[in-house]
């Protein structure tokens, strides 16, 4: 059995009967699959929580490898490998001056792990910016390009994490990357950090720096405290109720999400329900950012759970609202 503890960034302790580690296409096309019970890819482990020892074979992504593969005077096609760290990928453009995902700095995870996510953040998501991607079905080992709308993109969702759950394996992701500056600095903070940065004319570079900083003062460090960034998503709810929730609740927060609905931060929510910065045992609800729920030292994958549940219990009865958990469970 191999501990998983190292690979999740919750730092929950759990145990796998075999773990292998993907470097090429064709270490993964050569292995013999037919013979395992069944299989888990694990990318970063950012975004799992481990509630149990995982009887399947798990297959860690480690492609790595950052090229362009097509330079146009605008742009540029830029293919990466599924198992390169995210923020290293941000790191790389920023280098090369090509913009688009300088808003998704610091998100923790691997590049093949962030079209399973549709990661966001600061008002781009990475639907805005992949092309292509390519997968190897676990199956019959067939090797499949999928385009942008293949991927069925969502508010953090997409096909890799519905009906092809733990079915594809994706090595490696082509994004089109800009080289004029379309600067994303409406959402969340941005433009404030900026000026404390005095900072009046922002290129990418100070853009991702202003991100980091945001994302450093109310996130909490993995590496200090076992957390999986945002546990719940952002709560979408009908213009309706969201009209009847601000005749009741004239302070809540809400953005235009489509024409008929209403985002609203859940980390709100569950803040009015006093669980920011609430301690049960070692799991924890972070003092700083009420939507990312933490392991002080020793919660089992179990006591997380707990926790989430009656996070989501209280905000149901308080404002008739579901939550749904965006960390991906095992």
């Amino acid at each position: 059995m191999i501990s998983l503890k190292p690979y999740n960034t919750f730092g929950v302790e759990s145990f796998a009967s075999e773990l292998i580690r993907i470097n090429n296409e064709e270490a993964l096309l050569n292995l013999d699959l037919n013979a395992r019970p069944g299989c888990k890819i694990l990318g970063g482990g950012s975004n799992i929580l481990l509630t149990g020892d995982i009887e399947e074979t798990i297959l860690k992504n480690e492609i790595k490898g950052i090229e362009i593969i097509a330079d146009h005077q605008d742009y540029s096609d830029v293919k990466i490998g599924g198992g390169e760290v995210w923020h290293e990928v941000v790191l790389w453009a920023l280098k090369n001056n090509l913009g688009g995902i300088e808003n998704l700095s610091l998100i923790p995870g691997s590049a093949g792990a962030a079209p399973v996510q549709n990661i966001g953040a600061y008002g781009v998501e990475l639907k805005d910016v992949l092309i292509s991607l390519e997968g190897i079905f676990l199956l019959d080992k067939k090797k499949k390009t999928f385009a942008n709308e293949d991927c069925k993109f969502s508010y953090r969702k997409s096909v890799f994490k519905t009906e092809l759950k733990d079915k594809i394996f994706i090595s490696s992701i082509v994004l089109r990357l800009t080289k004029i500056q379309q600067l994303h600095l409406k959402y969340g903070n941005i433009t404030e950090e900026l000026d404390k940065m005095n900072i009046a004319n922002p290129g990418i570079q100070e853009v991702s720096e202003a991100v980091i900083r945001i994302r450093n003062s109310k996130l909490p460090d993995p590496k200090v405290i076992g957390n999986a960034g945002s546990f719940f998503k952002n709560s979408i709810v009908l213009k309706a109720q969201f009209s009847e929730l601000k005749r009741m609740y004239p302070n809540i927060p809400g953005f235009h999400e489509e024409e008929a609905y209403i985002k609203i931060p859940t980390g709100w929510l569950i803040e009015q329900c006093g669980w920011k910065g609430k301690r049960i045992g070692d799991a924890g609800c972070h003092e700083k950012q009420a939507l990312v729920l933490v392991n002080y030292g020793k919660a089992k994958g179990s006591d997380i759970i707990k926790l989430a549940s009656d996070i989501s219990e209280s905000v149901l009865q308080k404002f008739n609202i579901v939550l749904t958990p965006e960390v991906n469970i095992w």
